[in-house]
């Protein structure tokens, strides 16, 4: 739908209603201020939102630098020089031009060796819908190659569905209801502001305490009233000793656990094994921090574990947070008002992506790669290309593998094959963008409409462009019925424009039209507080919840993973050669790989840097601000030191993504990160990583 330009003043600026799009469970309604047709101010949180509450991140505050800044792309490109070397590699050439050359260049692929040679490639640039999925339609409509994503929540919503059996808990909004708020595995400060907005609303009309179980002292740690610096992979065994101090001292709800969940003699017996001076030993941490917690945890009825999505990104992430889901089942919490545990709210919108993603031309047969394992797919890793071709065309829309994706060394490979034909449609020339032949310059969030959902609450949103496109950038939805005209590609989606597909699939899911849904700024999907705290069972199909995970029902590499909950072992375990584990964490400033052109997350954050205990420095001869380098297998790299001991003396932090270019030796910390897939279903495990540590 175009601009609507009887709202913009002949002089004078106005507040319109939007939606952030990035890759954050938040997904805050904004008020944006829009100065002309083409150019925007402030932006803040929506005021009326009871979840946004007028609170955002300083990187969406000061979104008029990205949306503005000089060096977007405005033009479609073609490389004429060297991939890699970025804008002056390029020329300039027309739309039309740069649509013949992409479709041109995956036709030629496809009748050379078939259509899963075709690879379109993408993730969550941005979450909105349409903008975001539409190249499924694509994708299904071609018979190209399918995209398994895991690079971000298969791990955690493998843990956590094989405990509760649905996405879903008790709402963020009840944690002003709270007596107890526990974060675990994520960093709010940093990675989502609200939920410190709601938690701090319960300290002060509760008296709420905030526990944080994280490997370093990070920003929400900080402002914690205990903070579990535990050894990354070692939360089961954390949560397996809460449990055996819960069923120890009394804390339990014996009729609870009866009527709601799959307990036996058998579970008893395993948690009674599981001791805090057990875990204490794996987590590194004290054996009466363990036992304070889990006496405050258990005498706290109202408590509200918000699980986060740090703590699952490793080989074993799935078990660890199947066995923090048990906690709140244990004490019965999630019969409480601000009591309970939450992951996420994808279950709660039922919305029909039929059209949008096409599934209705889906064909599973198609083959299915792993988008975690670019480098070794596009290096011809067997495991993963099986008997069908390598990947020779790419077609990439809102994400940034060259500096996203792990085992850099073997994407970067990949990238540079000279029989790989590459499309890239961005908004900046970021590294993937200058391994392209063709680059396409793409529309923001403010520039296009679109409809989004949420993680970490429940409302449902529409929104239109608010201001004119700059210069030639086109959406993805624009791209994509383009590429499908020139493909031969049919689907009644390529022919309808973004505000349709929102309109109709609204309409499919027995939801309010785009307009009302636009109109009122917000649609709330929240279930009743029986459904969203299980008092009517919970999502398997005998309504328990399920301390015995069937791991064999949600991927194929369950044989390793323990049954019960507790200490799964299976992760890249520190040795002599690789003494410190590695947590690649994100930076307060940036959010994967963007915000990263922009000055003020730039001034933030200065640059990339390792945070080491003083007493691991020490012992290497490393002093603040010296250079570092880290390294296993797979390479090494060169930082720069900061001391700092919120953190034990074998854990290091580079918190990220910094571009591999920031890297003194334009290796980033990617290089370091393994491609292996977390168990049983898949899955990133950015944060499982073993390394040495020298001064460089």
């Amino acid at each position: 739908m175009p601009l609507d330009r009887s709202t913009v003043p002949a002089s004078g600026p106005v507040f319109v209603h939007s939606t952030c799009p990035h890759d954050c469970p938040s997904v805050c309604a904004l008020e944006v201020e829009r100065l002309s047709e083409t150019r925007i101010g402030k932006v803040r949180g929506a005021r009326g939102n009871d979840y946004t509450d007028g609170v955002v991140c300083a990187k969406v505050a000061r979104y008029a630098e990205r949306v503005h800044h000089p060096d977007r792309l405005t033009v479609p490109l073609r490389r004429v020089g060297e991939r890699g070397r970025g804008r002056e590699a390029y020329e300039e050439i027309t739309w039309d031009q740069a649509l013949d050359a992409v479709a041109e260049g995956l036709l030629k692929a496809e009748q050379r060796l078939g259509s899963e040679t075709v690879w379109p490639y993408f993730y969550a640039g941005t979450m909105g819908l349409v903008q975001r999925d539409g190249i499924e339609r694509l994708r299904h409509a071609k018979r190209y190659s399918r995209q398994y994503s895991t690079i971000c929540t298969k791990l955690v919503a493998t843990g956590w569905n094989a405990a509760v059996g649905i996405r879903m808990g008790p709402d963020a909004r009840e944690i002003v209801d709270s007596d107890l708020v526990v974060v675990w595995g994520g960093n709010p400060v940093s990675t989502q502001v609200n939920v410190m907005t709601h938690i701090a609303k319960a300290r002060k009309a509760r008296g709420a305490k905030l526990v944080v179980v994280d490997p370093y002292r990070t920003g929400t740690a900080e402002q914690a009233d205990m903070h579990l610096a535990l050894k990354p992979g070692t939360d089961g065994a954390l949560a397996a000793a809460v449990i055996s101090v819960l069923l120890a001292e009394g804390y339990a709800d014996r009729a609870y656990l009866a009527k709601y969940s799959d307990w036996d003699p058998a579970l008893e017996a395993h948690f009674a094994a599981c001791t805090p001076a057990w875990a204490a030993a794996i987590t590194g941490l004290p054996e009466q921090q363990i036992v304070a917690f889990a006496r405050l945890y258990g005498g706290t009825k109202r408590s509200y574990i918000r699980v986060g999505y740090g703590f699952s990104r490793a080989r074993n992430g799935s078990s660890s947070v199947h066995a923090v889901a048990c906690l709140p089942t244990v004490t019965g919490a999630w019969q409480y008002p601000g009591g309970g545990a939450m992951q996420g709210q994808s279950a709660v919108y039922g919305l029909d992506e039929t059209l949008i993603q096409g599934l209705d031309v889906c064909d599973p047969a198609t083959r299915l790669l792993d988008q975690s394992r670019m480098g070794p797919i596009l290096t011809g890793d067997k495991r993963d290309l099986g008997d069908g071709p390598p990947v020779t065309a790419l077609f990439i829309q809102n994400t940034n593998p060259m500096v996203v994706c792990p085992e850099h060394a073997k994407v970067a490979e990949g990238f540079a094959r000279a029989d790989l034909f590459t499309c890239v449609h961005e908004q900046f020339m970021t590294e993937t963008a200058a391994m392209a032949d063709i680059v396409l310059p793409a529309t923001t969030f403010l520039e296009h409409d679109d409809i989004y959902v949420a993680g970490g609450h429940t409302y449902l949103q529409v929104t239109k462009a608010v201001i004119d496109p700059l210069a030639d950038c086109r959406s993805n939805h624009e791209v994509i019925c383009a590429l499908a005209r020139r493909l031969g590609a049919e689907h009644p989606g390529f022919t309808m424009s973004a505000w349709d597909i929102v309109d109709a699939t609204l309409k499919a899911s027995g939801l309010p039209d785009a307009t009302t849904v636009y109109e009122a700024h917000w649609h709330d999907c929240a279930k009743s507080f029986e459904e969203m705290h299980f008092l009517n069972g919970f999502g398997h199909a005998d309504k328990r919840f399920h301390f015995r995970a069937d791991w064999a029902a949600y991927g194929p590499d369950f044989a390793e993973v323990p049954d019960l909950p507790g200490h799964d072992a299976g992760y890249d375990q520190a040795d002599a050669e690789r003494p410190f584990r590695l947590v690649a964490a994100p930076a307060r400033s940036f959010l994967n790989s963007t915000f990263t052109e922009t000055p003020g997350s730039l001034k933030r954050e200065g640059r990339p840097t390792v945070l080491l205990h003083p007493d691991a420095a020490a012992g290497l001869g490393i002093t603040d601000g010296g250079r570092v380098r880290l390294g296993n297998r797979a390479g090494s790299l060169v930082v720069h030191a900061r001391l700092f001991d919120g953190l034990q003396p074998d854990v290091v932090v580079v918190e990220s993504i910094w571009p591999n270019s920031a890297f003194e030796e334009g290796r980033g910390i990617n290089l370091l990160t393994s491609a292996d897939p977390g168990r049983p279903a898949g899955g990133a495990v950015f944060h499982d990583t073993a390394v040495w540590v020298r001064a460089a």
